[in-house]
Parts: structure tokens; C-alpha cells; sequence
């Protein structure tokens, strides 16, 4: 395997895994991975429905960590073990956010949008009465918004997340139809040095393409953009590395020789 090291994966500390960390990290080192990246769920605001009560995607960052220290002398002499968080990003979240991203010596942050103007991508309402591509150009102006009004993450994750829910998903979804928002967005990212992430987790939902498409990624290079990390996305033990090869591939192919890795807020690369 080409890529030795996973930085998108949640335990039971984020609210909707229930897998034990310990498990996830035994299942990293069986795979033969060299580093692993907790970024455990910190969506505050997040809408409550009644799958989703209240704090469901808070983490108890100081549990988490206590039992990352743990393990992280435990398995110390097989893998590393890098500590970091996936923020749900939201503009007027945006102090919140920089007091938690301050508080904690963390490895590593994911930028994510998770929730577009107050709702949810994840559920029909997002889409009903108009047309998908106005959904997901209100999604992608919602990112443009998010990194104009916050900074302190490294990477951008699954950045055309929003097509994974909608009615036809990656069907009918290019690059070209939305290159102005994501070029934008490319160029922002650029500028302050912040990298994007190549996704798996979208596969297994039936898109033809990882997050973000293939033409993104080749785009995000050709703007000159370097800093791309490697996630699974995985809830449990049994997605770590899913399609990797894949993601692999597509970092090859879009004049990439190396993969990225962060260790206290710092990027390492790491020849493919």
C-alpha cells in the first residue's frame, strides 16, 4: 500500500461511531499503517431532528484525549498515533471555534461543512422545491463564506460533501458546471496555505468519484496548491484504508508525488 498513514477516522467520541479507539487503532496497525489520525466530530449548532438531539457531534475533547494519551504509549513502538478534530464549520461559529482550535495542542485540523445556512445537506429539505445544482452552488458559497471568516484548520475536508446526499448524488456533477465557486474556493485555500483532502468515505455511498472529483484535485495542483492529506472517513474498523489504491491513483494522475501528513499543526510529505 502507497499510502501508509490515515488522518480522517472517528471513534466513539464522535457521535455517530461507536467504534472503540483501541479497535480502530489495532485494525490500523494489522493494515500496515505507520500513522493514524483520530478527528473526532466538533459540529456545534448542529440542527436537532430526532436522529440528531442535541450535542450529538460535540466531543468531550478532554475524554478524548485522555484516552489517546493512553493508547498512544501503548501502541508507541507500532504506529503513531496524531491527534486531531474535524470542525463543522459555520461563519458565526467562527470564535468558538478559534478558542477550541487554541486550547488543545492538536496535531491536526479538518475544516468541514457539514451544515449550509443553518440546514442540513444530509436530508431531502435541502434539495425540495429547486433545482439540485442551486443546492449545491448554496453549499459550495457556503465554504467561500467559512474560509473567508476562519483560519485555523490545515486541510478543507470532503469538499463537494453536499453530493453525497443529493437526489441524483455525482450523477449528473462536474467540475465545470461549478468551476467558478471552486476555484474560488481553490485560490482562497491557496493563499493561506491550507491543503484539501482526498476522501474515500464517499465510495461506499455509491459516488463515482471520491471527495473531492478528480478534476478538483487536478485543478487544486494546477493552481498550485501541495498539501493534500489522505482519510477513510471511517466510523469503524472494517472501512480504514478503504480505497486507498484508488486515491493512490488519482494523486498520480493528477501530477502529484507525494501525500501529506500533519504532527502538531505542521505538514510532513510523504513520496507516493
Amino acid at each position: 500500500m502507497a499510502i501508509k498513514a490515515d488522518f480522517h477516522l472517528h471513534s466513539y467520541f464522535s457521535g455517530d461511531s461507536t467504534a472503540p479507539m483501541e479497535q480502530m487503532i489495532q485494525k490500523g496497525i494489522a493494515l500496515g499503517l505507520s500513522q493514524m489520525c483520530f478527528t473526532e466530530h466538533v459540529d456545534y449548532d448542529f440542527p436537532v431532528t430526532g436522529l440528531d438531539p442535541e450535542g450529538k457531534f460535540e466531543c468531550n475533547v478532554d475524554s478524548y484525549l485522555y484516552e489517546l494519551i493512553g493508547l498512544r504509549e501503548k501502541y508507541k513502538d507500532q504506529i503513531k498515533i496524531l491527534f486531531g478534530l474535524e470542525l463543522g464549520l459555520q461563519p458565526h461559529l467562527a470564535r468558538r471555534h478559534a478558542i477550541l482550535a487554541k486550547s488543545y495542542d492538536f496535531d491536526f485540523i479538518i475544516g468541514s461543512s457539514h451544515i449550509c445556512n443553518g440546514r442540513d445537506p444530509y436530508y431531502p429539505p435541502f434539495y425540495e422545491g429547486r433545482t439540485e445544482e442551486a443546492a449545491y452552488r448554496e453549499y459550495f458559497e457556503s465554504i467561500i463564506e467559512n474560509i473567508k471568516k476562519f483560519k485555523n484548520f490545515d486541510v478543507y475536508g470532503h469538499l463537494d460533501y453536499v453530493v453525497r446526499y443529493g437526489p441524483n448524488m455525482d450523477a449528473d456533477y462536474t467540475y465545470e458546471k461549478y468551476r467558478d465557486l471552486l476555484d474560488e474556493i481553490l485560490n482562497l485555500l491557496i493563499a493561506e496555505e491550507k491543503g484539501i483532502e482526498i476522501n474515500t468515505g464517499g465510495v461506499k455511498r455509491g459516488l463515482k468519484d471520491l471527495h473531492p472529483c478528480k478534476e478538483i484535485v487536478k485543478r487544486y495542483r494546477e493552481l498550485g496548491g501541495e498539501i493534500i492529506t489522505i482519510g477513510s472517513d471511517s466510523h469503524s474498523p472494517e472501512t480504514i484504508t478503504a480505497h486507498f489504491e484508488r486515491a493512490a491513483s488519482v494523486l498520480t494522475e493528477c501530477g502529484f508525488k507525494y501525500y501529506t501528513t500533519f504532527e502538531k499543526r505542521l505538514p510532513e510529505f510523504h513520496r507516493i
